[in-house]
């Protein structure tokens, strides 16, 4: 008897659990939701039904076919983000993982005083007058590089890789040493290939924010033509005009309509690369939080 009313208390829990997750899945949905549909509503139907429409009754694609394909604004703030996401998260990956790696052996002169002020610094994090500083002394303001540069290195994921560096057996680095190989083809031969999800993880974590990343761009950035597309976008959706990414004398879709397809037009991308590297993300990001 006491096996058929737990049966029937796990099924009544397991049906209020799907019932719950998918009433907080759909919360966090529908805003997303909302600004995809909205993107897609022309002016006669907006002017008609109003702002909120979950479903349009035509779609028209005039917002993306404006900021696509009339004027180079958005294109050219899309060729910036891309550069700057593939060449920053390579760099910050490499450097990053070299940092990680000489740390991780415990005979590295002057690794206590590295690792002290690695955590000097996540206490006490890098304020933005003096990175403003040193990009003005470096020459970098309103420069590509001022984007890249100053913070080629997170701390945080320092540590993460640390850890996974350390489950590494010893003994195939010895073996490597043996047969003549140096700490860099140790490193790019051996660590690199057995580091894969540690690479993965941390990557994702560095494209994401390199994308996503507007505040160093409006800070170092002077010149609008070199704005990437998080920059473009948070003008758009604060502007009450669109005349930023319009051509003159264009009849506009709504404003909301633009507002919607810019942001989906600069979050698609990493919603569309996520699920090729959710493998490696979810088992690199465990092993680090065990480990380390």
């Amino acid at each position: 008897m006491s096996t058929i009313l737990q049966s029937k208390g796990e099924r009544t829990f397991r049906m209020f659990n799907a019932i719950l997750l998918t009433v907080i899945s759909a919360l966090f949905l529908l805003p997303f939701l909302t600004v995809l549909t909205t993107s897609f509503v022309s002016s006669q139907e907006y002017t008609q039904r109003g702002p909120f429409i979950l479903f349009p009754q035509h779609f028209d694609f005039g917002a993306y076919k404006m900021l696509l394909f009339q004027g180079m604004a958005v294109l050219n703030a899309y060729k910036i983000t891309l550069m700057r996401t593939v060449i920053g998260t390579f760099l910050q990956l490499m450097v990053t993982a070299l940092l990680a790696y000489g740390l991780s052996k415990t005979d590295l002169p002057g690794r206590r005083l590295i690792i002290t002020l690695l955590v000097f610094v996540i206490v006490f994090p890098v304020q933005i007058i003096p990175l403003f500083l040193l990009n003005k002394s470096l020459g970098l303001i309103d420069s590509f590089w001022s984007l890249i540069f100053p913070r080629l290195v997170n701390t945080q994921y320092v540590f993460i890789m640390m850890a996974f560096f350390r489950q590494i057996p010893p003994s195939l680095e010895e073996s490597a040493k043996i047969d003549g190989a140096n700490y860099l083809q140790i490193f790019f031969k051996i660590i690199l290939p057995l580091s894969l999800a540690s690479f993965a993880t941390i990557g994702l974590f560095y494209a994401v924010w390199q994308w996503n990343d507007w505040f160093d761009a409006a800070m170092f950035i002077i010149d609008a033509a070199k704005l990437p597309v998080q920059n473009l976008m948070r003008t758009v959706v604060l502007s009450s005009t669109m005349a930023e990414v319009m051509t003159p004398g264009q009849l506009p879709p709504p404003g909301e309509a633009i507002k919607g397809a810019m942001i989906i037009i600069s979050t698609l991308p990493i919603l569309m690369i996520y699920p090729f590297v959710q493998k490696y993300f979810v088992k690199g990001f465990m092993i680090g939080s065990v480990k380390g």
